[in-house]
């Protein structure tokens, strides 16, 4: 359901006649025909608005995603860990010792690590797949074929 200002805004569109102009290289007002003239190029239409062309919705540049790193994991896992710790000092039993909070925080962790390469490794691979470029080989390192002899 629409709120009260989008409600508002609708009303006041249907109450107003719009005019569809477009403004020339020399900031002439054209008209435009009611064929050529769409809905949505009320913003460009408007004429004292200044510029007349307004960027894509896809034009920005997205984010460059980095392949998967064992040294980025741990990075992570270095701020998260004395974040977990604390926590579970803080929700921790009356009988439980710290020795035992502390073993559960790194067990956690042990858990957490290769869950996030994981989790790298799709990102990683789905932003290939988005891009179009090609996966990196399975395994260390590419192999090279054998020259015949």
């Amino acid at each position: 359901m629409p709120s009260k200002k989008q409600r508002r805004r609708r009303l006041k569109e249907r109450r107003h006649e719009y005019e569809y102009v477009w403004v020339d290289e020399e900031g002439h007002e054209v008209e435009v025909e009611e064929a050529d003239a769409a809905p949505s190029d009320r913003r460009a239409a408007a004429g004292s608005k200044g510029s007349t062309k307004t960027p894509a919705r896809g034009a920005r540049a997205g984010r460059k995603v980095e392949p998967p790193s064992w040294r980025r994991v741990g990075r992570r896992a270095l701020l998260l860990a004395p974040v977990l710790v604390l926590l579970m000092f803080l929700i921790r039993s009356k009988n439980a010792s710290s020795t035992a909070v502390v073993a559960q925080a790194v067990f956690f962790l042990l858990i957490f690590l290769p869950f996030s390469y994981m989790m790298d490794t799709m990102l990683y691979r789905s932003y290939l797949k988005r891009t179009g470029q090609a996966p990196p080989p399975r395994g260390r390192r590419a192999k090279e074929p054998k020259p015949k002899t």
